[in-house]
């Protein structure tokens, strides 16, 4: 069915996908030709592509932690957040799927184990350990989401505020990248490591939590700096469906 909610979820699924075949495609194929800032440059431009792109249709969230960071703001209902969440995921593992059936194609190019995935101790750049990786994809994944919380005063992404969500998801993997690889993103961190194996689906579990956390005290955070979100009337031509009534 055509119906704005479908086009939400579709949108949500369809962005993530994207941001995981050529962001995280950028550190598996380009890596050793573009550095760390290139990397991070990539993760940064292609969100801010997709927040002009999908903002409007979904508020392109492309990320777990932002839409529980918008769930505990009152921005998006308990619905909209699961099926968010369910596009998120599965986008992540096609996006990834689609990046690893690329990267075959590339005579020598090893995935077992890394594949752009996220780690500590031993398959951390700088070795953190698991407090360290902890607690920085807490701090990191806090910046994104609260720089994304204070820029949108709605559920969809207009004028300049694509920008500085993107540059902030830039910035966090330019400190990011030597520490754990960066995620900031569950689902982003989750296709991945699907396809890596090894070491990388044993220390999901923290690129899944860690992140959330982080997402969850951003909103907190932004209800303390910010004045209480106050949501926009819908459009004329869009009834809100009954279970988000009651947060508009």
């Amino acid at each position: 069915m055509d119906t704005p909610e479908t086009r939400s979820v579709v949108a949500e699924f369809l962005g993530t996908l994207l941001l995981v075949f050529f962001a995280v495609g950028a550190a598996v194929l380009a890596g050793e030709y573009i550095g760390t800032f290139g990397i991070a440059l990539s993760f940064g431009f292609t969100l801010l592509a997709l927040a002009y792109a999908l903002g409007p249709i979904s508020g392109c969230h492309v990320n777990p932690a932002v839409t529980l960071g918008m769930l505990v703001a009152h921005r998006i209902t308990v619905r909209t957040a699961v099926e968010y969440w369910i596009a998120q995921l599965l986008g992540g593992i096609v996006g990834a799927a689609l990046l690893f059936l690329v990267a075959k194609q590339v005579p020598g190019l090893k995935t077992d184990g890394a594949f752009g995935s996220n780690g500590f101790a031993d398959r951390s750049a700088v070795h953190i350990n698991l407090g360290g990786a902890f607690v920085a994809e807490i701090v990191l994944t806090f910046l994104l989401v609260f720089v994304v919380l204070a820029v949108t005063h709605k559920v969809a992404l207009v004028g300049f505020d694509g920008l500085a969500i993107g540059i902030a998801l830039a910035t966090v993997h330019l400190i990011g990248i030597p520490l754990t690889g960066t995620s900031v993103n569950p689902a982003r961190s989750f296709g991945p490591a699907l396809f890596a194996g090894g070491g990388a689906l044993s220390q999901l579990w923290l690129f899944i939590v860690a992140p959330l956390i982080g997402g969850v005290l951003a909103a907190l955070a932004h209800r303390l700096t910010h004045t209480p979100y106050s949501p926009l009337r819908p459009p004329a031509d869009r009834e809100p469906p009954a279970d988000e009534r009651s947060a508009l």
